[in-house]
């Protein structure tokens, strides 16, 4: 699957399961890790567990796609890692702490208006 096309079906997931401030990034042109980051809070840390899993569980029952590996499940950071697309989710706090957006800032923000819903 595209990458692009990726992350508009994970940004599909997180809105259906009430994420709160769903961004993307395209990182490809600034960084080998990933071509981009979708980043998203929970608003608690159950939540952030649950959007975790339904992500997970969803693009593997659709679309047939593991993770390639996943870190924080215990934490107010969880990382999913698609390998073209990583899925960064918080808690509201860990959110503003790391502050992702204004470490890559020089990245350019994805239009995700067709698929998420205004709060």
């Amino acid at each position: 699957m595209e990458s692009n096309i990726l992350v508009k079906e994970i940004a599909k997931v997180l809105d259906e399961k009430k994420a709160v401030d769903i961004t993307a990034i395209k990182t490809e042109e600034i960084t080998i890790v990933s071509d981009y980051f979708i980043i998203a809070s929970g608003t608690s840390n159950t939540h952030a567990k649950s959007l975790a899993d339904d992500v997970e569980y969803e693009i593997k029952t659709r679309f047939g796609i593991d993770p390639e590996h996943i870190e924080g499940r215990a934490t107010g950071w969880i990382l999913l890692d698609y390998g073209t697309v990583l899925v960064h989710i918080f808690t509201q706090d860990n959110r503003e702490y790391y502050n992702l957006e204004r470490l890559w800032a020089d990245a350019s923000v994805v239009d995700l208006s067709d698929v998420v819903t205004e709060d």
